[in-house]
């Protein structure tokens, strides 16, 4: 298995095409009332993303809470239907493939799911949970399905004796790696985690994130990894989106966007994050957010964030910014972005209030 695996790798990284291109992907959950249950307005919970992902690199999303990373994730890996918008795995459209056309595909996207508890059925032990891919799909596997649960087991840290045992033997860090070792089964290509480390105790998740990296460089793998931590985001990715409200109102290098952030909903995120070093503290400005996030429900018109922007002007509300390349590979979606180096655009923020800190938001 190892071998074969590594065998693909250097293939796998020198793809120029994209792995990963989603175009203008909607999500929108209708509301329904009355007797007739007639439609009467529409969650839009992603409204029009578009970003791509290479072969072999880690893309990380961030965001509050609500602003549509774990759907993107689920639509994706076509575990939702969309409401509109294209996404192509390899060059092939799979935006609307039936149960049946998907399955194939299966073998090479993946999902890590957030909660390690509700994730494994309490009722399978560890070898059925891990080994249900192989018989779902019908792969056959050198010196049986058995034997490859316990190299998977091996793989992601845990002991092969853990085979016979079930889900509640195990401590939440366990049980996560248990839904990575499921997760790569199939030899995948690609894996979406949902927030794959939130759920765990601190001292934990180091842990966990490591075997991710451990992970890629081993297998090759590529990375879509969903997170409201940017600690873990900055160590784990290659590239970061950030949404808010169902849109991506920035997407750069991981580097360029912690030192140059240019959306002003960046910028807040980034002054939350803890700095361990007093010197470095005292010299930066903590941004305070007014207001709440508004309802996906009936979003701001023009600028989705100008209603908690300390930036927003008239244009903010009649005209929507668009995803537009301040540097190469640097986008961000604002009339008027910080850090571009222009006069009188220092990211110096003023006085906005203290109704809610920004930052990663629980969940």
């Amino acid at each position: 298995m190892t071998d074969t695996q590594a065998a693909a790798k250097p293939a796998l990284l020198a793809a120029d095409e994209p792995l990963l291109r989603v175009t203008d992907l909607q999500r929108h959950f209708p509301i329904r009332q009355g007797v007739l249950r007639r439609r009467t307005g529409a969650v839009r919970a992603v409204d029009g993303i578009s970003f791509s992902v290479r072969a072999g690199e880690t893309l990380g999303v961030v965001g509050e809470s609500g602003c549509g990373k774990s759907t993107m994730g689920r639509l994706v890996t076509r575990l939702d239907e969309p409401t509109g918008g294209r996404v192509e795995f390899e060059g092939r459209d799979i935006t609307h493939l039936g149960v049946g056309a998907m399955r194939p595909l299966r073998k090479d996207i993946q999902i890590i799911f957030q909660d390690p508890y509700s994730s494994l059925n309490p009722r399978h032990t560890v070898g059925t949970i891990v080994g249900a891919p192989f018989k779902l799909q019908k792969v056959a596997t050198e010196g049986g399905v058995k034997k490859a649960v316990q190299e998977l087991l091996e793989l992601c840290g845990l002991s092969p004796e853990h085979y016979n045992r079930y889900p509640h033997e195990f401590s939440g860090g366990q049980r996560q790696r248990i839904g990575i070792a499921r997760a790569l089964a199939l030899r995948p290509k690609m894996i979406v985690a949902d927030e794959p480390v939130s759920a765990l105790d601190v001292s934990i998740q180091a842990q966990v994130v490591n075997l991710l990296d451990d992970l890629q460089r081993e297998l090759g793998l590529t990375y879509l990894i969903i997170a409201h931590d940017l600690s873990v985001v900055r160590h784990v990715s290659d590239r970061v989106a950030v949404m808010y409200l169902g849109k991506i109102v920035e997407i750069a290098d991981r580097d360029a966007l912690y030192s140059r952030p240019a959306h002003p909903y960046t910028v807040a995120l980034m002054s939350a994050v803890p700095v361990p070093d007093p010197r470095r503290k005292e010299h930066r400005q903590r941004i305070l957010l007014t207001g709440d996030v508004p309802s996906p429900i009936n979003p701001p018109s023009g600028c989705r964030f100008r209603t908690r922007c300390w930036k927003a002007q008239d244009i903010c509300a009649s005209q929507e910014p668009v995803l537009a390349e301040l540097a190469p590979g640097h986008q961000t979606a604002c009339h008027f972005p910080e850090n571009t180096g222009s006069a009188g655009d220092t990211g110096d923020t003023g006085s906005t209030g203290s109704a809610e800190a920004a930052g990663p938001a629980a969940g």
